[in-house]
């Protein structure tokens, strides 16, 4: 998997500069999504991975698949992926894209899971506290899973902050063994 990640970052980068020097973040993240969306699709996929697709078609398939508000800069992009045969690497260089965005606007997007369903006080105390944490405008997701018992686990990125009953009673059992 690394080495997907690492054949796609000079791919977003180099998106993500364009789209700087454009002040367009959203249209290219747009445009992205939708080309990553395209190629996940097994039939579309079918066809790029065929040795007897023609790149020409491969790339109208591709421009068509994502709309006419597409730039001439992004068919571009979409052309280089196809000549490249790197148009199976689009989820990844959109998800970096991604990042790259989040940290570019100041935005984290948090995951927040807990035993039981938050109240809209407890998401907002929570998210006022990691954008003081975290100098970030905070985007909450909220999941639940009753195996926590209580608490809450909270994901920004690769951070991790256990907050769980669960993972507390393990440490607990840990420290008395």
């Amino acid at each position: 998997m690394a080495e997907v990640i690492t054949v796609a970052r000079p791919y977003a980068q180099a998106a993500f500069d364009k789209a700087c020097e454009l002040g367009d973040l959203k249209g290219w993240s747009d445009m992205l999504q939708s080309a990553a969306g395209a190629v996940t699709n097994s039939e579309v996929r079918a066809i790029i991975a065929s040795p007897r697709a023609v790149k020409a078609q491969v790339v109208a398939l591709m421009l068509a698949l994502c709309g006419d508000k597409i730039s001439e800069v992004q068919r571009n992009l979409v052309r280089l992926l196809v000549e490249g045969q790197r148009l199976a690497l689009l989820p990844e260089i959109s998800m970096l894209f991604e990042v790259m965005r989040a940290d570019a606007e100041k935005n984290a997007d948090v995951v927040v899971t807990s035993a039981f369903d938050l109240t809209e006080a407890q998401k907002q105390k929570i998210a006022a506290a990691l954008k003081k944490r975290m100098g970030r405008e905070v985007r909450l997701s909220c999941e639940t899973d009753p195996k926590l018992l209580g608490g809450v686990i909270i994901r920004a990125g690769d951070k991790v902050i256990d907050g769980s009953a669960r993972t507390h009673l393990s440490e607990l059992a840990n420290a008395l063994a």
